[in-house]
């Protein structure tokens, strides 16, 4: 397979996914890119067995090309699988677990719902590059209106923190975090883990932010008391991606994401949000793949921990 080797449109998809062996050899090629290798004594020569099992024609390990994937013991084909890889991918605005349902027929809400959120775990790939240049830092409250609500506090609401950076003005790539509080403690790593040291992070005057400096960023600070400009005006990037977050949530999932689960969406909208240039749907499926290959599946008492979906929950 060579790189970025992936079905552009859906007539390209249907023609190349036309059997499991289609979908197997393409895991396989994924999986293996510079070709399979024997874990056991590192030959080079195998086969595929009837039982899509790798055979190691020295010492006859067998190996699984499913196991350690996504799509590891399932019992649905994997044509299912890859249909609904594409269509959620093909959904510009991202895919609710209803809209899974009555599209693609499935039996029940919850495995709809299950089946998004499997695919919402592979969506980030670990080690990613980290943000660079110039960064504009911020956080937002995700939820309904909060009464009494002072400065930076969490009462009800999930707080989150966003990163994004700017290019010649224009939006970058853009990273989140689900956090507890606004406090150092809390939003320095958040930097450290996804910002270079030595970039520019800009940030309004709050004191969460004050010790960026002496971590090794240069660190603007616009303040907005006595600016008189409100912070969409001085931070105007970040803020953009903040309403389009909230308009993401609030329209293809109608605003019922629990705070358990907004993580995940958060990884979905980043994932999106990154490859909204990308001139084919095709690409972001063969990105998703990728993830797909190299990550397990999330077993469904882990899915469902502490909250079960809801007929009205996305």
């Amino acid at each position: 397979m060579t790189e970025e080797d992936y079905p552009k449109t859906f007539e390209e998809f249907i023609d190349r996914f036309q059997s499991e062996d289609d979908c197997i050899d393409y895991i396989k090629r994924l999986r293996w890119p510079n070709g399979f290798v024997c874990p056991r004594c590192q030959c080079a020569k195998a086969w595929k067995t009837s039982r899509y099992l790798m055979h190691c024609a020295r010492c006859g390990h067998q190996t699984s090309i499913t196991a350690g994937t996504l799509f590891q013991k399932t019992r649905k084909p994997l044509r299912i699988w890859f249909h609904v890889m594409w269509w959620m991918m093909s959904q510009k605005t991202g895919a609710s677990a209803k809209n899974l349902k009555d599209a693609m027929g499935f039996g029940s809400y919850k495995t709809a719902w299950a089946w998004l959120h499997k695919f919402r775990r592979a969506m980030i790939r670990p080690g990613r590059d980290r943000l660079n240049g110039v960064v504009e830092i911020d956080e937002t409250y995700i939820g309904g209106e909060e009464e009494g609500s002072k400065g930076r506090q969490l009462i009800k609401k999930a707080l989150v923190v966003i990163a994004v950076d700017v290019e010649e003005r224009k939006l970058g790539r853009v990273r989140f975090r689900c956090i507890p509080d606004a406090s150092a403690e809390s939003l320095v790593p958040f930097v450290q883990d996804y910002v270079e040291l030595e970039s520019t992070t800009i940030t309004d005057g709050w004191k969460g932010y004050a010790p960026l400096e002496k971590c090794g960023y240069r660190h603007e600070i616009r303040k907005i008391a006595g600016s008189g400009k409100k912070a969409s005006e001085l931070l105007p990037h970040v803020h953009i991606v903040v309403s389009l977050l909230k308009r993401w949530l609030m329209g293809t999932h109608q605003g019922a994401v629990s705070s358990v689960h907004l993580p995940y969406y958060l990884d979905e909208f980043a994932f999106r949000f990154n490859r909204r240039l990308s001139r084919y749907r095709g690409k972001l499926f063969y990105r998703l793949m990728q993830q797909a290959v190299i990550t397990e599946a999330t077993p469904l008492e882990k899915l469902f921990v502490n909250k079960r979906p809801r007929q009205q929950n996305t």
